[in-house]
């Protein structure tokens, strides 16, 4: 059974800004229909409610063609962006440094204006030609919690969605310790296509999540091959900060970026990157120049 996929979208030339429920090839608007309640998608994750919401407004007509809309970030004003690297096997072993597989996993942030949505374009800055893709699982937190217990991480969870943690290799390495540059251009990233609600284990234990860049497998693992897992990664989190509704996790992605290929392959003007993942659907973007 498909379920629910929830979009903030814009239409009519940008006139319309709403949010709504995917139906068939169209969207059910539902920014007008439940905005008392329930104004923003935000405001749904807010109150852990996209699986109310879909009940309620699952045999309501559709109101745009897929194709009459443009797929936005799916949450306006998200939380903390928070991301895990090196989290799949063989992703240490990439280093080439000789060191065992951590205790702990590196972690770093992103800024909502470096993510864009769904059939977006990546931009690739003038700065640097090293435009690299990073396929990945994505929580979305919709209950707020400090020392999250593994045994009760999940609870905390409002939907699941994809990301390509878009890189920019060179930028990277300008410090020791220090990512933020690189993974943080304007729009280089992206988060999508739509959320789905979260109601089970099942749903990320152990699914297939691979990337292709032009048709071609670039990466593909499957989620219960990640050393630190969702459980977890919710537990350790929340240990340090709080976590509260509308804070985004990337949960880290398989070998196979373009910056282990030898030569490195990176992404150029024209590229379509997709990320798919079993039961949330394909994240597709396109790369051209910042202007």
């Amino acid at each position: 059974m498909e379920r629910p996929q929830f979009i903030r979208f814009s239409a009519e030339k940008g006139q319309v800004q709403s949010y709504g429920l995917i139906s068939g090839a169209g969207v059910i608007d539902l920014k007008p229909r439940f905005a008392n309640r329930w104004p923003t998608l935000d405001a749904v994750i807010a109150d852990n409610a996209l699986t109310a919401l879909a009940a309620e407004a699952k045999n309501l007509p559709v109101d745009y063609a897929l194709t009459d809309i443009q797929f936005e970030m799916p949450l306006e004003q998200p939380g903390k962006i928070l991301c895990i690297g090196v989290n799949y096997p063989n992703r240490n072993a990439e280093y080439k440094d000789g060191q065992s597989a951590p205790d702990y996993p590196s972690m770093f942030v992103r800024f909502p204006e470096s993510l864009t949505g769904h059939q977006q374009p990546l931009l690739r800055p003038a700065e640097s030609e090293q435009l690299d893709y990073e396929g990945e699982v994505v929580m979305v937190i919709g209950k707020s919690g400090r020392r999250i217990p593994e045994s009760e991480a999940l609870n905390h969870i409002a939907a699941i969605t994809l990301g390509n943690e878009g890189t920019v290799r060179d930028w990277v390495r300008h410090s020791k310790f220090n990512v933020t540059q690189g993974k943080n251009f304007y729009r280089s990233g992206a988060i999508g296509p739509w959320l789905v609600p979260f109601t089970e284990a099942a749903q990320i234990a152990d699914i297939r999540l691979t990337t292709h860049v032009n048709g071609e497998l670039r990466q593909d693992d499957r989620t219960c091959n990640m050393t630190f897992s969702f459980r977890w990664i919710i537990a350790y989190i929340s240990t340090f900060i709080p976590l509260n509704p509308g804070d985004i996790i990337f949960t880290g992605t398989p070998t196979g970026a373009g910056a282990r290929f030898e030569p490195p392959v990176w992404l150029k003007p024209g590229d379509v990157i997709e990320v798919h993942a079993e039961g949330i659907g394909t994240l597709r973007n396109h790369v051209k120049d910042e202007v």
